[in-house]
C-alpha cells in the first residue's frame, strides 16, 4: 500500500513538473487517501499484535 503511496506521488510530481496540473492534483489527492489507508491499518495491526501479545 505504501508502494502504491509513493508511485502515485512521484507521478504528482512529475505530472507537475511538466505542467499537468490537474493530473498532478488527481495523483496527489489519491497518494494522500493510500497514505493515510496505509496508517490506519499499520495502527490497527500495531493494536492487535500488542492486544494478542507477542508469541514468537
Amino acid at each position: 500500500m505504501l508502494g502504491w503511496a509513493l508511485t502515485f506521488f512521484l507521478i504528482a510530481i512529475v505530472a507537475a513538473v511538466f505542467g499537468f496540473g490537474g493530473i498532478a492534483a488527481g495523483a496527489a489527492s489519491i497518494a494522500k487517501i493510500l497514505f493515510f489507508v496505509f496508517i490506519v491499518l499499520l495502527i490497527g495491526s500495531l493494536i492487535m499484535h500488542f492486544a494478542r501479545g507477542a508469541k514468537a
